[in-house]
């Protein structure tokens, strides 16, 4: 540790008094946290110095994004500079506290990640700060403060005044920070904090692969769905044949397309909701700006929604969202604008199999390929949809589709919901054991 354990004892009682955040153990002390670091500013270069190739002599510069909360990211949109820009202290060491100091983010600004290796070749950038400790107390000790709600409570307050986009040196220097008097104390609070988040990490591994895998899962089974996989079992119980299924263009499959309204306004007629792209959301309908419209009764009549039609996002700015296909599960007094289509299914094409089948990575590799792009905008048209096919059993196994895929993903968006919600509470019990530590508390 570099010190005997009377050092931190010493160091205290002759530290400046600071206002005390709340009453301490026995023997602790407040400090102030400028006494246990030294602060060096980031690399400065010219936007010609650097570059996205590593060459021979040069050196890795991290940014904002490298930064994540108690780490760093060394492979996140790298640049590189050539070392003679770099001063020996702007390398990155064993427990150097990187901060995000200057952002247009008022979530990211104070972010501090930790170095937990020593590094000849990567440094950090002008908008960073570095935070090294120093011998004086438990470096992981200072590391895991920097995670606290004490230092990001601080650091969000004094940085919502009007320079939000900055942290002066002074606000990192002058933080209150409670130390124990000795570095043994000191080391076995970071003892039991480590041991307390290995265990919620585990935890957090599981809950964060349930919500990475989520995606995978849901392709799988819409796989096992359009190629008949998924009701092999009740093709039998019932003595239907593979036969049964057929290969249709999806135009075929459609009765009526209709494009929406191009009115954005009106003087007279009745107030009426106009669906725009921004109520089509990825599952479902988004209700939470719903925009009225003035409308007469025939176009009432013409662009209301019923039960079982299908609207589809024709043109967008992302690529990705066009073609997005979701279900009208009961009548509305809903209309739709001129960026979406009103699909009817024949009657031999259940909806929302339809709709499922949008959902697979083969129509949304198609949609991809023929969609027309122009002036930032990509449109996909019934005729761009002429040469799509998929596979079509008869409108009883589309139901036993259908009902089998409705249980699968409800029970898929609760798996998922439950580990987002595991994910959060091991969040806030971090928080937790950090804040009981700093309290002496553990």
């Amino acid at each position: 540790m570099g010190k005997n354990k009377n050092t931190v004892v010493e160091l205290v009682e002759t530290t400046t008094e600071i206002e005390a955040p709340y009453e301490l153990p026995e023997g602790w002390k407040w400090c102030r946290l400028g006494d246990f670091i030294n602060i060096f500013r980031g690399v400065s270069y010219k936007k010609g110095d650097a570059h996205t190739e590593k060459l021979k002599n040069d050196c890795l510069i991290m940014r904002g994004g490298n930064i994540i909360e108690g780490n760093i990211d060394l492979e996140s949109d790298n640049i590189y500079v050539d070392k003679s820009l770099v001063s020996e202290n702007q390398y990155i060491k064993k427990y150097d506290v990187i901060i995000v100091t200057s952002t247009g983010s008022s979530k990211v600004i104070g972010r501090a990640g930790i170095s937990y290796s020593d590094y000849s070749d990567v440094a950090f950038g002008a908008f960073l700060t570095l935070a090294r400790p120093n011998d004086f107390a438990y470096k992981p000790y200072i590391n895991q403060y920097f995670q606290s709600s004490l230092y990001r409570e601080r650091i969000r307050e004094l940085a919502s005044g009007v320079n939000i986009n900055n942290i002066r040196t002074d606000y990192i220097t002058d933080s209150p920070i409670p130390l124990p008097p000795t570095l043994e104390e000191q080391q076995r609070i970071v003892n039991r904090i480590e041991t307390l988040f290995a265990k919620l990490d585990q935890a957090k591994e599981k809950a964060q692969n349930v919500v990475d895998t989520f995606e995978t899962r849901k392709a799988s089974i819409l796989h096992k769905a359009f190629t008949g996989e998924l009701t092999k079992k009740w093709r039998e119980e019932n003595g239907v044949g593979e036969d049964s299924w057929e290969i249709v263009r999806f135009d075929d499959c459609i009765s009526k397309m209709q494009n929406g309204l191009s009115k954005r306004s009106g003087e007279t007629g009745i107030d009426s909701v106009v669906l725009r792209l921004a109520n089509l959301g990825e599952e479902d309908f988004d209700l939470s700006d719903l925009r009225l419209i003035k409308l007469d009764e025939k176009e009432i009549e013409n662009y209301t929604l019923r039960k079982d039609d299908v609207v589809m996002i024709r043109v967008n700015g992302s690529k990705s969202n066009v073609g997005r296909l979701l279900l009208v599960k009961e009548s509305k007094n809903w209309s739709f604008c001129d960026h979406i289509i009103r699909i009817k299914f024949n009657n031999d094409c259940l909806a929302s199999y339809m709709v499922y089948f949008s959902k697979t990575k083969h129509y949304q590799d198609y949609i991809l390929e023929n969609m027309v792009s122009s002036a930032g905008q990509n449109t996909i048209s019934r005729k761009g949809l002429a040469k799509l096919s998929l596979q079509k059993p008869s409108l009883q196994e589309q139901q036993k589709i259908v009902h089998i895929l409705d249980n699968i993903f409800e029970k898929e968006a609760k798996a998922k919901e439950a580990a987002e919600a595991v994910l959060e509470q091991i969040d806030l019990l971090k928080k937790s054991i950090l804040a009981r530590a700093f309290r002496g508390e553990l």
